[in-house]
């Protein structure tokens, strides 16, 4: 399996980081049978975070034709609803880019670039799954992606995922079968060590949850069974 993690200005360093290490983890213990990169629709490039200064670099574009896993975070900035227009950047027409922002600014702002068209090519590939971290759900909800799916995002954002259309779920985990979506920032391990039992194997997702010394936590939902009465 191969996962390309997407980088967009303003991303949350922990939904790129936990999956990235956990999955990089079971491409060791698994003997290479999973490998992991950083990716963006613009290609190569340098990627500002939402958090401080840091920076992580694309290695590569995101390719939707590939088969295997792309997986998309949140963004990382002032929680709440926008109170301001954004800037404009003196002379150029486009909008300026600060760390500062609401995060709801952030994840409108990636509709303005390539990826909601990358990752709508994603979600149609048969031989793709599509996962998102946190505020990646909303990415991917509020390019029109997720109407009538299942999912999950950060409890401040669930209202939001529900009126794009989206059955929103308030779990940790929700398999939706091609796409699997996690909720608060830290679910991005549990998102890892799941999609590593779930493609790999239960032994080498065990193995990588002994290394990190983490136990996953809560129930993967999934639309099976009978519905609960009285909750």
């Amino acid at each position: 399996m191969h996962a390309q993690i997407v980088l967009f200005d303003g991303f949350d360093p922990l939904d790129v980081i936990a999956p990235y290490e956990v999955l990089h983890a079971g491409g060791t213990a698994s003997g290479g049978a999973v490998s992991v990169e950083l990716v963006s629709a613009e290609g190569p490039r340098e990627v500002v975070s939402g958090t401080g200064s840091l920076v992580l670099r694309a290695t590569g574009a995101l390719d939707p034709g590939r088969a295997g896993l792309v997986l998309v975070p949140g963004a990382s900035g002032r929680v709440g609803e926008p109170g301001e227009v954004p800037d404009r950047a003196a002379g150029e027409g486009e909008v300026e880019w600060r760390q500062d922002e609401f995060i709801p600014v952030l994840i409108g702002r990636t509709l303005t670039t390539e990826l909601p068209a990358l990752l709508g090519a994603a979600m149609a590939n048969p031989r793709m799954t599509v996962a998102a971290v946190c505020g990646g759900s909303l990415v991917l909800a509020m390019a029109g992606l997720l109407e009538g799916r299942h999912a999950t995002t950060h409890h401040l954002g669930l209202d939001m995922l529900d009126a794009t259309g989206v059955h929103a779920v308030r779990a940790r985990l929700v398999d939706d079968g091609d796409l699997v979506t996690g909720a608060g920032v830290t679910s991005g391990l549990d998102l890892g060590l799941y999609l590593l039992e779930r493609e790999v194997g239960p032994r080498i997702a065990q193995a990588v949850e002994e290394l990190f010394a983490h136990e996953r936590r809560g129930t993967v939902w999934r639309e099976r069974g009978p519905a609960p009465v009285g909750f």
